[in-house]
């Protein structure tokens, strides 16, 4: 099991809870594709995208079972992430839990065992 990681608002979980898919945030939309993060890119995400938010989720989902919507492309510092061409059906998803907020700039990221 490959298990990717979304970070995303609490609200727009709750609207996806409520639709049974995640269409992704607003810059996931712009750039056509909804990002994710392998666990060793997650503290990286959180810092560069995230930084000062509050009331974030943070999402797990097998990437093995997204089929060939699922593509491996380069980013930040030419590292392969996972991205979405298509909505997150939640079914596929594995846990969602509350991201905790930043404790005087630092976040600190859950235990990520299932």
């Amino acid at each position: 099991m490959t298990i990717i990681y979304k970070i995303c608002e609490y609200a727009a979980w709750r609207e996806a809870e409520r639709r049974r898919a995640y269409d992704g945030s607003d810059a996931d939309r712009r750039d056509g594709f909804i990002h994710f993060s392998t666990a060793a890119q997650l503290a990286g995400t959180a810092a560069k995208h995230f930084a000062g938010q509050a009331d974030l989720m943070l999402v797990a989902v097998d990437g093995d079972r997204l089929g060939p919507a699922l593509k491996w492309e380069r980013s930040r510092g030419r590292e392969l992430f996972p991205h979405l061409y298509g909505p997150l059906a939640l079914d596929l998803v594995h846990w969602a839990r509350a991201l905790p907020d930043e404790v005087d700039g630092k976040r600190v990221l859950p235990e990520l065992k299932p």
